[in-house]
């Protein structure tokens, strides 16, 4: 084999492998997301947010439904049937039977109509159960929405952290790569031990591990973005950097005035009345059993042969009726005991259930506050922290530098200080991250 077809072989051999890389490996690019906007793509991508608004739909319907149970009821009806001979046993069952002539068929063709006047209230009062139902259906949903707010949130704000510590990693590490290079010079000049400029390098080799391992959480963190905000798996959000404001009427007055807010907004303690509303109409419902049940009806049909009224006769007749219909369900009088002793107890236990829902709400409600209060103060505490650190760190470089203090001093003062640092990142995301879970229970995400 030649030189050339030797090497075109070779490179059809190695372009599939060269193409499958390329493919395996799909560009990436960044994507500044704000978290409104995470929000509103969370709300068009979420399936459990879309089988909820399903739901929604379907409750809607079975309230219109409930309301179409109060128009009359119509309906159509016929049949065609054959006649059989039929045999009159005018001398004894044991003794043979006289043949009467018969017509040998007949057919009905009517229509009939009812409508209900009174039944204890039970189709109004079933309207309103399925407006209620509709009620609990569209908390749930709302419910639903917070809760995939708040993971939205979370994952936001937890690659909002990443990025801080990347940041001050970054900085770090350029710090490091300086000093380094001071280190080193100083032990041409004999100034100092081996000992140092390896404690410096082991420290720069530690803080670019860090580094990739946050790099890593990066993407990692965006991916999850990705897959809640229907994004590609190529971009990489980048959230926002700016503060939070502060400014909101969630922090407006005290403990009570947030538990009374969460009352009236958290969709739980909302599904908790409903559902108690439902019981007590339910136990109406159970009531309504012994009630009479009154009515108009109408019917009217064609038949052949005519055998309602005497004379009979061959022929085609038609007749109608029309009057009120009234029913009484006496049975209902030793059968509705125990169901409406049943409807009072699911009644005591929504009470019980409402009761204990209103004090975890208040409790956990207040445990927030208090903890989001103490959140701020570690923010101040952090930056307070951060000022004496960086004090710290500039009197052991100019002692060290100055052969007054240790190498370990020094790299103490300097992970102090990128502690402090790190320590301040966590107390913003982390008092962040309490704001939207207070809001979450309160019900106004």
């Amino acid at each position: 084999m030649s030189i050339p077809r030797l090497w075109l072989s070779t490179l059809c051999m190695c372009l599939p492998i060269t193409v499958f890389c390329q493919n395996a490996q799909l560009p990436t690019y960044e994507m500044h997301v704000s978290l409104n906007e995470i929000w509103d793509r969370a709300e068009k991508n979420n399936k459990a947010l879309l089988a909820q608004n399903q739901k929604l739909v379907q409750s809607e319907e079975e309230v219109i439904q409930s309301k179409r149970e109060q128009l009359p009821e119509l309906g159509l009806a016929g049949n065609v049937a054959r006649v059989t001979n039929m045999p009159v046993y005018t001398h004894g069952l044991f003794n043979g039977p006289d043949m009467f002539p018969v017509l040998h068929y007949t057919y009905t063709l009517g229509g009939e109509a009812q409508f209900l006047l009174y039944n204890g209230g039970k189709v109004k009062r079933n309207i309103e159960i399925e407006k209620i139902k509709h009620e609990v259906a569209t908390e749930i949903r709302n419910s639903t929405r917070n809760e995939m707010r708040f993971k939205a949130a979370s994952w936001y704000l937890t690659l909002k952290r990443s990025y801080f510590f990347r940041t001050l990693l970054r900085e770090d590490i350029k710090e490091q790569e300086k000093l380094l290079l001071q280190i080193r010079e100083m032990h041409k000049n004999g100034v100092v031990l081996k000992t140092d400029v390896l404690r410096a390098e082991l420290r720069l080799s530690n803080q670019q591990m860090n580094l990739k391992e946050v790099e890593n959480n990066i993407i990692i963190g965006s991916a999850q973005l990705d897959v809640v905000s229907g994004l590609p798996d190529s971009v990489i959000i980048v959230p926002d950097t700016l503060p939070r404001q502060i400014a909101s009427p969630l922090l407006a007055g005290n403990e009570t005035t947030q538990v009374n807010s969460a009352l009236a907004n958290d969709f739980t303690y909302k599904i908790a009345e409903a559902e108690l509303a439902g019981s007590k109409l339910q136990l109406k419902q159970v009531q309504a059993n012994l009630s009479p049940k009154v009515g108009l009806f109408a019917d009217f049909k064609y038949s052949y042969p005519q055998i309602f009224l005497y004379p009979y006769e061959g022929a085609i007749y038609s007749i109608g009726l029309y009057g009120v219909k009234v029913s009484m369900p006496l049975s209902e009088l030793y059968r509705n005991k125990h169901r409406v002793a049943a409807a009072r107890s699911s009644i005591v236990q929504k009470e019980i259930q409402l009761s204990d829902k209103r004090d975890e709400l208040a409790v956990q409600v207040k445990q927030l506050y208090i903890k989001y209060n103490e959140s701020l103060e570690r923010i101040d505490v952090a930056k307070t922290s951060i000022k004496r650190a960086e004090e710290n760190l500039r009197i052991f470089r100019e002692t060290y530098l100055n052969q007054l203090s240790l190498m370990t001093d020094l790299l103490d003062a300097e992970n102090q200080l990128l502690q402090a640092r790190f320590d301040l990142a966590s107390a913003n995301i982390a008092s962040d991250m309490l704001y939207y879970q207070l809001q979450k229970t309160i019900g106004i995400l």
